[in-house]
């Protein structure tokens, strides 16, 4: 396995100055971020498409230095009720395609997104209980009506242009938020749909990461993983259950938050992980994701590197010769 950094932490340096940074803190491999979400200050792909010249001086920047570009990033949520903000995210997706494409990049991360609860709904509505019973009728339509035929169209659209690894990350507040809508999206949308495999928002949900790996293993459908922790406060979940609505600044009030890797879940947590995705034959690379309240850019990442070096297999394995 390589380890990698998701570059928006550094967004205000300019691109080769974020690679001399990163390779120098230790990593071999940077996700890039194309828009919506993540933004695309070091990777535009209207600048990029345009001039084919620069993408060439793009990745020639990338290998000069050691490194891989493990994913294009392009977060959005193409399905929002809001015309503009889904038609938005849509051509960013696609323009990201078309750049990865370009770059010969072969995975995609995205968010599925999520609908709103009928045709003229002017927010999303994430569904998560079944009861009262017009909540299972808004998640039927959303599923039939929207996100199936959305990403089974939008599959093959990237199978047509080289790619055939969709990443989603299950993230609450999107239909696609743990192993289960995964696998039910993939089912109706093809192979190409799998995961970008993030720890930290299955853990708060209660959802073991290790059983989640096998699960998604077990069905080829890890495409990438982000190496980012979850501290859970048990005194406040407790009183208050997971859910939670309180702002991230809010850390002693919440019921959990975001780390840095090692300071969520231990560092056996973390052998774990990186052991059962190598039992399920992934072996690609791990990309740190920076949102730590309480460290620094340069002082969590770091941590996390140290951490991630000592955990990472980097040899082949040999032949089983005890058995």
């Amino acid at each position: 396995m390589k380890l990698g950094v998701f570059t928006v932490l550094y967004q205000n340096f300019p691109f080769e100055q974020m690679l001399d940074k990163v390779v120098e803190m230790g990593v071999e491999a940077v996700e890039l971020g194309t828009g919506n979400y993540p933004g695309n200050k070091h990777c535009d792909p209207d600048q990029l498409l345009e001039d084919p010249p620069k993408i060439k001086a793009f990745k020639k920047a990338v290998e000069d230095r050691g490194l891989t570009i493990s994913a294009l990033s392009c977060h959005g949520n193409p399905l929002h009720p809001d015309n503009n903000f889904a038609k938005q995210s849509h051509d960013t997706w696609r323009k990201t395609v078309l750049l990865a494409e370009k770059l010969e990049v072969p995975v995609i991360n995205v968010f599925s997104g999520c609908p709103g609860d009928h045709p003229g709904a002017k927010y999303p509505n994430w569904v998560t209980c079944s009861w009262p019973p017009e909540y299972l009728e808004i998640l039927k339509w959303q599923w039939e009506e929207v996100v199936i035929p959305y990403w089974r169209e939008e599959a093959q659209f990237a199978s047509s242009h080289g790619i055939h690894q969709i990443a989603f990350e299950m993230h609450p507040g999107f239909v696609v938020y743990n192993p289960e809508t995964l696998l039910k999206l993939r089912e109706h949308a093809g192979a190409s749909i799998g995961a970008n495999f993030d720890p930290s928002h299955l853990l708060w949900q209660g959802i073991d990461p290790v059983e989640a790996i096998k699960k998604l293993g077990r069905e080829k459908a890890i495409f990438h993983v982000h190496a980012k922790d979850t501290y859970m406060d048990q005194a406040n979940i407790r009183v208050n259950g997971v859910l939670d609505t309180k702002h991230y600044s809010n850390i002693l009030d919440r019921s959990w938050v975001f780390r840095t890797v090692g300071y969520g879940q231990s560092e056996k947590m973390w052998r774990d992980i990186v052991s059962a995705l190598r039992a399920v034959g992934y072996d690609y690379v791990l990309s740190i994701e920076h949102e730590d309240m309480l460290a620094s850019i340069d002082e969590g990442l770091s941590k996390a590197i140290d951490l991630l070096k000592k955990l990472l297999f980097k040899e082949e394995l040999p032949n089983m010769w005890w058995a």
